[in-house]
């Protein structure tokens, strides 16, 4: 049976507030999920957080790696002259081909 993380950390979170050990709650998990359960370090890092008084179980927001360059210069290049080269737009701003 397929669950998404968010069942999990709930369920995490229900097993914390019982008093159960991560460990025991892993095997729990891993007994009726099999390979779909969190691993026990996950659940080691759950508790952790749990006990420091963090019981949101979603993702926090994250504002990811600062652009190299801004969109509005790429299509300025683009708009420009639109038979560039990745080679040629990656030259222009300084940055690898991967990144544009």
């Amino acid at each position: 049976m397929e669950r998404d993380k968010l069942f999990f950390r709930c369920v995490l979170l229900h097993y914390f507030d019982l008093k159960k050990s991560a460990a025991e709650t892993h095997r729990l998990l891993a007994e009726i999920y099999g390979e779909s359960a969190p691993s026990e370090t996950v659940c080691r890092d759950w508790f952790r957080r749990f006990k420091s008084g963090d019981c949101d179980v979603h993702d926090k927001q994250r504002t990811g790696q600062p652009k190299k360059f801004e969109d509005e210069q790429l299509q300025a290049l683009l708009e420009e002259n639109p038979a560039q080269t990745l080679k040629e737009l990656s030259q222009q701003l300084k940055v690898d081909k991967s990144t544009i």
